[in-house]
């Protein structure tokens, strides 16, 4: 290992030993270091009738498409809402993350919708999903501030199109016969007002923040507002700039006003830091879950 590495990923074992409180902000690069890949095998695999109607090269772009008809819509969103929501990732950074933070004062901050905190143990309680999560409908309109959990109706969905699943809970594709489209009777309706229903994603102002999303805004106010002045970690992981001032401007800000805080910044092509806080950052341009198996490696040596 490159020896500056070393003593970068070093430092950042120190400090998050040292530390009285880490707040964790998660981006999306932190799921493609899980092996949550939106183009590629996975999109192949589950996705061969959409690529060659419409050519789709990636899941999330293709999440934007209108689709000819409400059925192609939910054969598309049960399909990749169940592989990146309810099918658990191949890598373990999450697993290896919630290994080095398990016992402290931590809290998590994400813009990821797919619950990989949760599957790795991560408490609810300690946790703010900023953007929704694909396990979760509303109404479109909306008419009310509610969300449903979506699993057994996406599962119906999925059979309808002719997919199985395995032992593990995997969505095994059919040798032929795929459908592309999911009957009337399975597609979703709000149970007040009768429209469609729709991922509970922020995209627009319909977005639902329903009173669990409230409840974990505060929780996330009151854990930086009482640790404003500790010795704190501010650990980002895979955080771009779609929207930045979530948690990176933010991690800035509050590292800034704090000067016993400490910035690290995990991220293979875009870790850097201001001027300002410079000399309080750790800035690793690797792969995270690379960097976390060393780190807990350290850690143990400590």
């Amino acid at each position: 290992m490159d020896l500056d590495l070393l003593q970068k990923i070093e430092k950042l074992g120190r400090a998050l030993s040292d530390a009285d409180g880490i707040l964790i902000g998660a981006g999306a690069g932190m799921s493609a270091s899980a092996g949550y890949e939106y183009s590629g095998k996975r999109l192949a695999k589950y996705f061969p009738d959409f690529i060659g109607k419409y050519g789709f090269t990636d899941m999330y772009t293709a999440g934007f498409h209108r689709f000819e008809t409400p059925g192609e819509n939910w054969a598309f969103w049960s399909r990749n809402i169940y592989i990146n929501r309810y099918m658990d990732p191949p890598g373990s950074i999450y697993d290896d993350l919630f290994a080095l933070v398990a016992g402290r004062d931590y809290f998590v901050l994400t813009t990821n919708v797919d619950h990989c905190f949760q599957k790795a143990g991560f408490s609810k309680d300690r946790l703010f999903y900023t953007q929704g999560d694909y396990g979760l409908w509303q109404c479109s309109l909306p008419c009310h501030k509610a969300t449903y959990d979506n699993r057994d109706a996406v599962i119906g969905m999925l059979r309808s199109q002719g997919f199985d699943f395995d032992c593990k809970g995997d969505l095994v594709p059919p040798e032929s016969g795929l459908s592309m489209t999911v009957p009337d009777e399975l597609l979703p309706e709000c149970p007040k007002c009768g429209r469609p229903m729709s991922m509970n994603l922020r995209g627009d102002e319909t977005f639902v923040q329903d009173t669990g999303w409230d409840a974990a805004a505060e929780r996330y106010s009151r854990f930086y507002r009482e640790h404003a002045k500790a010795r704190m970690l501010y650990l980002e992981i895979g955080v771009g700039y779609n929207t930045p001032a979530i948690i990176k401007y933010n991690f800035w800000q509050q590292v800034y006003n704090n000067p016993l805080a400490t910035y690290a910044c995990l991220n293979p092509t875009e870790a850097s830091a201001p001027a300002e806080i410079k000399e309080r950052s750790i800035l690793i341009k690797e792969d995270s879950s690379a960097v976390l198996v060393q780190l807990m490696t350290i850690c143990d040596q400590a």
